[in-house]
């Protein structure tokens, strides 16, 4: 698998506290320390480390104000609880926090397309995780390009093939941002896996477009 730099690095930027609904937090608009990892041909995931900055304020904000769920399943022969909460915003225009519709504006302006949507995952402690998976609609699409956004304990990300095999380890930090894209989410399946090492509150924010415009 071939990584490339693709910025040098930077200097973080003062908040926009007007863009931001006067949340202290800034994203990097140049994703200078943007890591590129070619899984194959078609498909690379974008490591960035740091990208934003009072990543524990926008963390402390989320967790007091959305609306988080305990959703469940059905697996095999009986529903289960998932081991996480989840809250969405099915159109993050309507947030009532600017702060997620600058999230998604600076991804948008450097990915050049739309971020209409916002999947979010709290993971409470290291007895919270996912299986693999890909990520849905995304996986129905030929190419997808689907930024995630990690606050607070430092936790695993995996990725491997769709068919199964050695998998990709990534150490994500709060404000670190992998992004997944081309055929990633067709080819490939990704997990946040539980550990023993105790860890504490994680939060995923998981951007994502209308279907017509990937």
């Amino acid at each position: 698998m071939g990584e490339q730099t693709l910025f040098s690095a930077g200097d973080a930027e003062e908040p926009d506290l007007e863009r931001t609904g006067g949340l202290r937090v800034s994203a990097d608009p140049m994703f200078s320390t943007a890591l590129r990892i070619q899984l194959d041909a078609t498909s690379w995931v974008d490591y960035v480390q740091g990208w934003l900055a009072g990543d524990d304020e926008l963390m402390s904000l989320l967790m007091r104000e959305a609306d988080w769920e305990q959703r469940s399943r059905w697996m095999y022969t009986r529903t289960v609880e998932e081991p996480r909460l989840t809250a969405e915003f099915p159109a993050i225009a309507d947030a009532p926090h600017p702060v997620l519709g600058y999230l998604a504006e600076t991804l948008a302006a450097h990915y050049e397309r739309p971020y209409t949507r916002l999947w979010m995952n709290w993971y409470r402690d290291h007895d919270d995780g996912t299986g693999w998976h890909a990520d849905r609609p995304a996986n129905k699409l030929a190419e997808a390009i689907i930024p995630v956004l990690s606050l607070g304990a430092t936790r695993r990300f995996l990725i491997r093939p769709e068919s199964g095999g050695p998998s990709r380890s990534l150490v994500v930090h709060g404000g670190d941002l992998v992004v997944m894209g081309g055929r990633c989410q067709k080819d490939y399946q990704h997990m946040v896996p539980k550990q023993k090492q105790p860890a504490g509150a994680r939060l995923s924010l998981n951007f994502s477009g209308p279907i017509e415009a990937a």
